[in-house]
């Protein structure tokens, strides 16, 4: 803070004028130094003074004398920013704030020519959203960070995997239940997604046919085909649709309404991930909410337990997934 009088940043050196001791002394008082013999009274009216005088620490000194600038610097995959990963990132930030680090977030993309952040922000912890490969690891130790680890998410969903199934389980048990027999999925087509989507799809057509249903016609939906997607899948007798997520939801529910259909009369659409825009459309998306509040702050917790050599935390349990019925449905 600068001083008012003078316009220029407050000292240590300010305060020990003020109150009559050394440099050295303001030091180790503001600096909380053990072993050394300071009188209570002095110490507290350096402390008084630099209150007084408005005296702030420099960080950028701080953190030359520590080593540390208290920045965890998070690796995030090249997907589009989902509600989901956004509710991640906010969690993370939070409890990172809580213990004293800011969290800067980047997203290397293939071919891109940037500098990477963590040689130019020389952050305390380099933290991966998904697994780091031996070459990166290489990569972010060259440039002098000292501490490199991965949170480890938890994979998307997979046949195998029970918990990871339910969302993609609940949709189709629940268009089952409304009485539809012939259903469709609503695929997103952005590359960045094929793995999350092919898993949720594949997800889904195992339920329908675990329930003895006959496949699942299956569609990527853009912009320029989802009406036509639509009219097809009515053709073919399609009175029920599981999406991959809420956006691509709205876009089925839209197209349907554009065309005179009713919905859910005469098709229901069911989203996934509970976002905003899922309570906000008309109808209302019955959706799939996930618990997964907890999955950003277990990524600060492993950011910390590297940076202050804490015990690394357990890794989460995979969030639960509940069907959240509205009027789509």
């Amino acid at each position: 803070m600068a001083n008012t009088l003078t316009g220029r940043r407050v000292t240590a050196a300010d305060i020990a004028r003020e109150v009559g001791v050394s440099r050295a002394t303001v030091g180790f008082v503001l600096n909380a130094t053990a072993g050394q013999t300071i009188s209570p009274a002095t110490r507290e009216r350096v402390l008084e003074a630099a209150g007084r005088l408005g005296y702030r620490p420099h960080l950028a000194a701080q953190a030359l004398a520590s080593g540390r600038n208290h920045i965890v610097l998070l690796v995030l995959p090249d997907w589009p920013m989902e509600y989901s990963m956004s509710r991640h990132i906010e969690e993370a930030s939070l409890v990172l704030d809580e213990a004293g680090y800011s969290l800067v977030t980047t997203t290397p993309h293939p071919g891109g020519t940037a500098r990477p952040l963590w040689e130019t922000l020389q952050p305390d912890v380099v933290i991966g959203f998904m697994p780091f490969t031996p070459a990166e690891v290489k990569q972010i130790r060259a440039s002098g960070v000292a501490v490199v680890t991965s949170g480890s998410a938890p994979a998307e969903p997979s046949p195998e995997n029970a918990t990871f199934a339910q969302g993609p389980r609940l949709q189709v048990d629940h268009l089952i239940a409304r009485g539809h027999r012939r259903l469709a999925f609503g695929a997103d087509p952005d590359p960045r997604l094929r793995d999350l989507v092919a898993s949720r799809r594949d997800l889904a057509v195992a339920s329908a046919a675990a329930a003895g249903l006959p496949p699942l016609v299956v569609a990527d939906i853009r912009e320029d085909n989802v009406s036509a997607t639509v009219t097809a899948w009515r053709e073919a007798g399609v009175t029920a649709v599981a999406a991959y997520n809420d956006t691509i939801a709205a876009h089925i529910a839209g197209a349907a309404i554009r065309l005179g259909l009713r919905v859910p009369e005469d098709l229901a659409v069911i989203g996934h991930d509970d976002s905003p825009m899922s309570r906000l459309f008309v109808p209302a998306l019955s959706t799939i909410r996930l618990d997964d509040a907890g999955l950003g702050k277990y990524f600060a917790a492993v950011a910390l337990s590297a940076a202050t050599g804490a015990e690394a935390p357990p890794a989460p349990a995979a969030p639960q997934a509940t069907l959240v019925v509205r009027e789509s449905s």
